[in-house]
């Protein structure tokens, strides 16, 4: 199995805390869809495998109108086969969900959308410069379900301007009271180039402070437990059954295609991505070259890549897997590591895997450092 992923990057604006490649370009959209088909049809022959997961992301997918969807998803099905697609997901901001544009989606195929919520108090909201409040955010679910969209994916935010360890709380209890199978917590990160940042470095907003965070976190874990939800990977719960497929790939060596500019892809040793510019990257796809460009990374690399990512999920590390994919040395190196913090009990093995101990997770970062090769 492999899945596709297209990155759409439009925003009506830029979130302060953003830095995924996005902008307010939306006059670009009609070159931008033909050069991501011109893309498919130039690099179909990387997908040797099925593709059953599709997740159409961004960006504000949710700002193409449906006849720009509708191209989209027509070039995707004219280039490859998604007959065997079972989860396929669109982005979408709450302001832009409407009865209409559900029943849009779900026509095209559309059988999950993950929803920006990111907090239900109206201040945090405002202080972030998002552009609906908690009530649209609320009624964007209820009119996904009323439309027949069963899976749906919401995200949160801790570590907000003006938030409080009990706001933080409150947030977090109107969202599981909807009880939306999947949501996904962040905490906020002031990433050097995003505005955020040079507020920050200004003096106009102050970063949560570390003790908080781990409060805000502890209660994030706490609650969800609480309200029946799975913890499956450090930021993702879900009501069981309901794991992201698609984003689940990204941590067990899942092939995947990823489309449009600043899209990476793993072919299940290289990795690529194409330039975080979408001037360069229609430039290319007119004159019918690829912009993709090669990741050059050592096996150590792509070791600990897989390692990494694979200790954020409460399924672990699968050492089978490892054995297959990597060299004797670099295992014997790495079980050599983990000896000690499973003496310690920070790392439990059981069936074939390494996962970290749930009672460490808060801790999870200095663990991923210790086991790197």
């Amino acid at each position: 199995m492999s899945g596709l992923y297209v990155h759409v990057p439009f925003c009506k604006s830029k979130c302060p805390y953003c830095d995924f490649y996005s902008g307010p370009f939306l006059n670009k959209a009609d070159s931008y869809l033909e050069a991501v088909v011109g893309e498919l049809a130039l690099r179909r022959d990387e997908l040797t495998e099925p593709v059953t997961t599709v997740y159409v992301g961004g960006g504000t997918p949710s700002l193409l109108t449906h006849g720009q969807l509708s191209r989209l998803i027509d070039g995707l099905r004219g280039g490859i086969d998604l007959s065997e697609v079972g989860e396929m997901t669109i982005e979408a901001n709450p302001e832009d969900v409407t009865s209409e544009w559900t029943e849009a989606v779900k026509a095209l195929g559309f059988n999950r959308v993950s929803i920006g919520v990111q907090s239900f108090d109206d201040d945090e909201l405002r202080a972030v410069n998002r552009r609906h409040d908690a009530a649209t955010a609320e009624r964007a679910i209820g009119i996904l379900r009323d439309g027949g969209i069963r899976e749906i994916s919401a995200d949160l935010i801790y570590g907000l301007p003006l938030q409080t360890l009990e706001s933080w709380k409150s947030s977090l209890r109107r969202l599981l009271d909807l009880r939306v199978p999947h949501f996904s917590a962040y905490s906020l990160s002031f990433e050097p180039g995003t505005r955020l940042y040079a507020m920050r470095q200004n003096g106009k907003v102050e970063e949560a402070d570390e003790t908080m965070v781990e409060w805000m976190y502890a209660a994030l874990v706490a609650m969800a437990g609480e309200a029946g939800y799975e913890h499956y990977e450090i930021s993702n719960f879900c009501l069981p059954g309901h794991r992201s497929r698609h984003n689940s790939s990204y941590w067990n060596l899942t092939p995947y295609l990823g489309l449009g500019p600043a899209a990476h892809s793993f072919d299940g040793i290289t990795r690529s991505y194409n330039p975080a510019n979408i001037n360069e990257y229609v430039k290319c796809l007119s004159e019918g070259k690829l912009a993709v460009r090669i990741e050059e990374e050592e096996e150590s690399d792509r070791f600990n890549d897989y390692v990494i990512t694979a200790l954020r999920t409460a399924d672990g590390v699968d050492l089978g897997l490892l054995a297959d994919r990597f060299s004797g040395e670099l295992c014997r190196r790495f079980l050599s590591q983990a000896d000690p913090l499973i003496a310690d009990e920070r790392l439990t093995a059981s069936g074939g895997r390494l996962a970290i101990s749930r009672s460490e997770v808060l801790r999870s970062d200095s663990i991923m450092r210790e086991m790197m090769v």
